[in-house]
């Protein structure tokens, strides 16, 4: 039996946690970048390249986000739909 692995990009990850989070009421950006980190811990992406990844997936995805990542701009969570 050969076994074949499919190497995941982080792009293939953060589609993937959006998908998974497809019927949630909103998706949280601060917890799609620490479930990213957990599944790729030697992911050498910085916080604000995941954090637009997630986003573009949701929109994409027609998911809600919420961007309530420490490094958001604005001062409490912003909401997309």
């Amino acid at each position: 039996m050969i076994n074949t692995f499919h190497t995941v990009t982080v792009e293939r990850a953060a589609e993937a946690y959006v998908l998974s989070r497809g019927k949630a009421r909103f998706l949280s950006i601060a917890q799609a970048i620490r479930a990213i980190r957990t599944l790729m811990p030697a992911c050498k992406a910085t916080d604000r390249e995941l954090e637009e990844l997630v986003a573009a997936a949701s929109i994409i995805h027609g998911v809600p986000v919420a961007f309530d990542f420490k490094t958001a701009v604005a001062a409490g969570p912003l909401l997309h739909s």
